[in-house]
């Protein structure tokens, strides 16, 4: 290979890549817009949904009659905003209309049980609603803050009629208190979100530029022509692997800080008390971000070019390098986004999902150098694999120009199991 050669290649392939619109789209531009507009769409429409719901009147029935004396509660009902009261409706009707969606919930007034009935003109309240429904459940929520307020007045009238104290009525209070900052709850979003985001970017960076240096080539019937020049075939594939890997480096960092740029400002007018939130990342977490996206990027570009290099068409390319991208997607879903755990060493030898957790505890604070020194081994490790085996289809001319006919997993049934079997291949 030929250090000169490789990096004229590369360069041209960046040029022609920022010549290339879809190539600008999907590598620059969906990784700065996507995310924090969805970001945005998302917390808007749930702010909307809740406010839409709470804007609903919620049409009570009350069944019974309540205890004399208890009057007071059917008038604070009644007075209550966004609640219709409707009587005169059995129960068995009631629940009919709940079902047929006319009627969003029942309040029933029953006989008090056996420990209760020592208190006299004691009462209880059956809430009946549809919890698959929203709106049944908003008006299950404003019964039961209207019954406990008349509750929590009615004891202490009561406790003041017969002598006794709030000191002495209280038997214990359950106090709570966060002891996180806001630069925690900030680290934690963060975290969450940066470490899968920045994974399917590298991977989204990666999928075009992979598909189109390989396949593309083929397509436009550029490929034999790059063939000729004077660049070895080595210098060639190097210089287009490294392209991928930094449109895919590229994409994970543009949307690492449009994310990081664009969350405080929208999270909070949709918040409210969580506008309070601070979003900082630690200055040694940068390094860390970076070489894990860097690693994952070489990883990725790898495996997706080896699998697209087998693709005579674009849309070959893109169905054959589909479950890479799969992959690198549902690995830290399911793996890498515990937030009850840090790095360990069996996480550590997974690829993907160990970067996930790695640049999740760098944004939280936590550097465990030698799990993060392991991580990144891995990732080399399986780097290098990749690029070996790279190496060793090169060298079948088929696959190099192009005439192979099939898949890389046809390609390794054909090639690969006659020489496990000491046999030489067809």
């Amino acid at each position: 290979m030929n250090v000169k050669d490789i990096w004229i290649l590369y360069t041209m392939e960046l040029r022609c890549a920022l010549r290339e619109r879809a190539i600008v789209v999907y590598s620059i531009l969906l990784p700065i817009f996507l995310y924090p507009v969805m970001l945005w769409v998302m917390f808007t429409a749930m702010t909307f949904i809740q406010g839409v719901t709470e804007g609903f009147t919620s049409r009570v029935a009350l069944v019974g009659e309540p205890p004399e004396g208890h009057g007071a509660l059917v008038d604070s009902l009644d007075a209550t905003a966004g609640v219709e009261l409707r009587r005169g409706v059995g129960e068995e009707e009631a629940v009919r209309l709940i079902q047929r969606g006319e009627l969003d919930a029942v309040a029933s007034f029953e006989d008090p049980e056996a420990a209760g009935q020592a208190l006299a003109a004691n009462f209880r309240i059956l809430v009946l609603y549809d919890g698959s429904d929203g709106r049944s459940r908003m008006a299950r929520d404003r019964l039961e803050e209207v019954v406990a307020g008349y509750r929590s007045h009615w004891m202490d009238q009561e406790a003041v009629a017969r002598g006794v104290d709030e000191e002495a009525r209280v038997l214990f209070l359950l106090a709570r208190e966060d002891t996180s900052t806001k630069e925690d709850l900030g680290a934690m979003l963060l975290a969450m979100m940066i470490s899968l985001f920045l994974i399917i970017m590298v991977a989204v960076g990666c999928f075009y530029p992979a598909v189109d240096t390989t396949a593309g080539e083929r397509e436009r019937s550029t490929w034999e022509t790059l063939m000729t020049t004077s660049a070895s075939r080595a210098s060639v594939v190097t210089a287009k692997y490294l392209y991928v890997a930094t449109m895919g480096v590229a994409a994970g960092l543009l949307n690492v800080a449009a994310i990081f740029l664009s969350m405080g400002a929208i999270l909070a007018p949709i918040m409210g008390d969580a506008g309070e939130i601070s979003f900082r990342i630690p200055p040694l977490a940068i390094p860390v971000m970076m070489a894990g996206a860097v690693g994952l990027a070489l990883l990725l570009s790898a495996g997706m070019m080896i699998l697209a290099s087998f693709a005579r068409t674009f849309k070959d390319g893109q169905a054959m390098i589909q479950p890479v991208y799969v992959v690198a997607v549902l690995i830290p879903l399911f793996l890498g986004q515990q937030t009850d755990r840090t790095l360990t060493p069996e996480i550590a030898l997974i690829p993907i999902a160990n970067v996930a957790m790695m640049i999740r505890d760098a944004i939280g604070g936590v550097f465990l150098w030698p799990l993060i020194l392991q991580t990144l081994l891995v990732n080399l490790v399986l780097v290098a694999l990749c690029l070996w085996l790279a190496r060793f289809i090169l060298g079948f001319e088929d696959v190099l120009l192009g005439s192979f006919d099939g898949s890389f997993w046809r390609f390794a049934k054909a090639r690969l199991g006659p020489r496990r079997a000491g046999k030489e291949p067809a």
